[in-house]
């Protein structure tokens, strides 16, 4: 695992598919400066063209995890969505494709939001990646016709590692902040772009935290998996101290008198006094990080195929003999 910025001794198992050599890529580039990387197959399980189409098609994605944007302008969901009937209620806000693929024709960009929270392929290598580098990972998938631009010059609050899946995308990629006070956001720079690579599919680019960027679609139609590498703030930091400081405090108390506040205060003080010197800033930064990545992690399955069989009886016999059919108007479908 990648400790702050220590360089790791071996290729790590999710890195290793987005770079050919890390160690050279976490002395030099990590944090410091972009650079181009391997050419090669896709991360493996991350999501696909066809499996984008498919999940379209279904009309199951709901904004926010669909989204169009446009550089000249704010494309309302009302554009790109459809309302969904279910249980004869109206549920607006489901993916539309015969919209989205017209306003994809007109010049928008499609962009796929956090695909590790609703596809398993993409959260298990979000999972590794988040391993290796000891933070919390997030994936976004872009779709850009020829010529579009999706997003106006930006800073980041993330590490960006663009994979190119199809078609290519011309990039410029500016100058990281110059003070801890940036932040993230449309941004403005007269001075001229510190890379401007043409990405084609296979190529991985790698933009530091907080360095300015954009992109312009170039030849086909444009395919980019971004995994977004997030770092912790020092509001981070204040909660994970709070929580290794005073953990066992007694929480939601209400004493009714001065003395019993005293008592608490006391008590809270001299827990302080206790812990604070021998908490270690390393200790600190890695609790602060671990409390991040653990909001990345993938819910684990409620497992009701394993529920089944433990119950007796194999699911799809319990399908097939079950005497409680319910027609479409029963109101709950049948649950």
């Amino acid at each position: 695992m990648l400790n702050g910025d220590l360089v790791a001794t071996s290729t790590p198992s999710g890195l290793a598919e987005l770079i050919d050599d890390a160690p050279p890529f976490l002395r030099d580039h990590w944090r410091r400066r972009p650079a181009v990387l391997r050419s090669g197959p896709r991360p493996t399980g991350s999501l696909t063209l066809d499996e984008a189409d498919a999940a379209l098609g279904t009309g199951a994605l709901h904004s926010p995890y669909v989204e169009m944007v446009r550089t000249d302008r704010i494309i309302p969901r009302e554009a790109y969505t459809t309302s969904r009937t279910v249980n004869r209620v109206d549920h607006p806000g489901y993916a539309d494709a015969t919209r989205i693929r017209t306003l994809l024709h007109a010049g928008t960009t499609l962009v796929l939001r956090c695909v590790e929270q609703w596809h398993a392929g993409t959260a298990e290598f979000t999972r590794r990646l988040g391993e290796d580098l000891g933070r919390k990972v997030e994936a976004f998938f872009f779709v850009t016709p020829p010529g579009a631009q999706g997003l106006r010059l930006h800073r980041d609050d993330a590490d960006v590692f663009v994979v190119q899946l199809n078609g290519s995308k011309q990039w410029y990629v500016h100058q990281g902040p110059d003070s801890p006070q940036w932040r993230p956001g449309p941004a403005s720079d007269s001075e001229p772009p510190v890379v401007s690579p043409l990405l084609r599919a296979g190529e991985v680019l790698y933009i530091p935290r907080g360095f300015a960027h954009y992109a312009t679609g170039d030849s086909g139609l444009s395919v980019h998996l971004s995994l977004t590498v997030r770092d912790i703030a020092t509001d981070d930091l204040q909660r994970a101290a709070q929580q290794l400081l005073f953990d066992a405090a007694p929480a939601n108390r209400r004493p009714l008198d001065d003395d019993s506040l005293l008592a608490d205060a006391r008590a809270m003080l001299d827990q302080l006094a206790t812990r604070l010197p021998t908490l270690t800033p390393e200790q600190l930064l890695t609790a602060a990080r671990a409390a991040q990545r653990a909001e990345a992690l993938a819910q684990p399955s409620p497992g009701l195929t394993a529920l089944a069989a433990s119950l007796g009886t194999p699911l799809e016999t319990s399908l097939e003999t079950s005497p409680h059919e319910t027609g479409p108007d029963s109101g709950h479908g049948g649950s």
